[in-house]
């Protein structure tokens, strides 16, 4: 995975690596962000083995998540992460989510981020539909997704066990050609 790297005028994207461990521990253990997320750290070696267990995954490894390190650009320090999971069932079709660190939201630098993987899905890989599967009640990550031009494709109602309650779930998708007619 050496040498796969997004840049935008503020970010680099890059695979996440050992020493990242500390500052992602940090923000994916915040109860703001863990809200909403499958994946809660308990200690810094939850972490630690979760970035171990990415190494062994390609980029484009089928039926797998590959999650890249949000970075600012000047000071390389991580502000959260982004994952890509190319279906097994049909590798055409990319899902992606997306966490960044609270310190760091409300600064544009999650639509940043996403513009970048999907030009590069839609773009560079033409994949045929990029989709994100969201909380409706996340009405960042839902505002972030509208605004990178994402449209809401369905609305499970109570579809979804989790953390001891039934949530509702949100679809969000583009197609390459509505992403290339943008």
């Amino acid at each position: 995975m050496e040498g796969l790297e997004f840049r935008t005028q503020r970010l680099k994207l890059t695979p996440l690596v050992a020493s990242d461990a500390p500052a992602m521990f940090k923000y994916r253990s915040d109860p703001k962000i863990c809200r909403y997320q499958s994946f809660i750290p308990s200690s810094l070696g939850d972490v630690e083995e979760f970035i171990d267990n990415l190494q062994s995954n390609a980029f484009d490894t089928t039926g797998t998540w590959f999650q890249f390190a949000i970075r600012l650009q000047e000071s390389g320090q991580l502000i959260g992460d982004i994952g890509t999971h190319f279906s097994a069932d049909d590798p055409r079709q990319v899902e992606i989510g997306f966490t960044v660190s609270p310190v760091y939201q409300g600064q544009g630098y999650g639509t940043e981020a996403v513009i970048s993987v999907l030009d590069y899905l839609l773009g560079s890989l033409q994949k045929h539909r990029v989709y994100a599967s969201v909380d409706p009640r996340n009405e960042p990550s839902v505002a972030l997704l509208k605004r990178v031009g994402m449209r809401q494709e369905a609305h499970f109602l109570k579809s979804l066990w989790f953390k001891g309650e039934w949530s509702d779930d949100m679809v969000f998708g583009i197609l390459e050609s509505d992403w290339k007619s943008r």
